[in-house]
């Protein structure tokens, strides 16, 4: 599914070259669960957003879905994105001048789908989340569990077959972290959903079948659980 090969990622900075990634290769079959750790400043979010397209590499080689990443096209890249991949983020990104519907629907108007299209696949995640009671209202009025919910559901409402999720229980309490990690677990196990994620969490990332442990930008180790 994924293959990156001799990934670099560097700024150059008063003539000094800072490296953040450094030759990093990595292989991703399809229906892994992998979870990322490392110390802060190690590479986790950089890596994650090379992976998901969101940052280009300043060396090496990407290959997704038997597409050379590294070769195409913002635009082609951008369709490439929209059309496998999900993100969730630690910090939500929910739009605040949007309800819970519109926020889940908004990757939808993105990709053209027409409006019974639409409405059908919103009503079906709004069930499956069990939040169909909170489709009106606003993000600030949600708490930290319910917009990360909703977080989740609109990066899937397009059936992506990779999730990238970048701390995704940071800002929630425990038992909201459980839930959450519960939910991507099923998703991989039942849905089949690539998962990859960033995390801080030695609990957080057993829910992963492998482990990618980074320092100072390199692999320094990954364990199949």
């Amino acid at each position: 599914m994924l293959s990156l090969q001799h990934i670099s990622k560097y700024f150059m900075a008063g003539g000094t070259k800072n490296i953040v990634l450094n030759n990093i290769s990595l292989e991703v079959e399809e229906g892994e669960f992998i979870s990322i750790m490392g110390p802060s400043g190690s590479g986790k979010s950089t890596l994650l957003n090379i992976i998901g397209m969101l940052d280009e590499p300043s060396e090496g080689y990407h290959y997704f879905m038997e597409q050379a990443v590294h070769q195409l096209k913002e635009k082609q890249r951008s369709a490439l994105y929209k059309k496998y991949i999900g993100f969730v983020f630690q910090a939500y990104h929910l739009i605040d001048e949007l309800t819970v519907y519109e926020n889940i629907e908004t990757p939808l108007i993105y990709q053209d789908y027409k409006s019974g299209e639409r409405k059908a696949m919103v009503a079906d995640i709004l069930d499956r989340f069990q939040i169909v009671g909170k489709k009106d209202l606003f993000p600030a009025q949600l708490s930290g569990g319910q917009q990360q919910l909703v977080g989740i559901a609109r990066a899937l409402i397009a059936k992506p077959r990779l999730l990238l999720a970048d701390e995704p229980t940071g800002n929630l309490n425990s038992r909201q972290g459980e839930e959450i990690m519960e939910l991507f677990k099923k998703l991989n196990k039942e849905d089949g959903v690539t998962i990859i994620q960033v995390t801080h969490s030695e609990k957080n990332a057993t829910y992963g079948s492998r482990i990618i442990n980074l320092l100072d930008g390199k692999i320094e180790s990954s364990i199949k659980l």
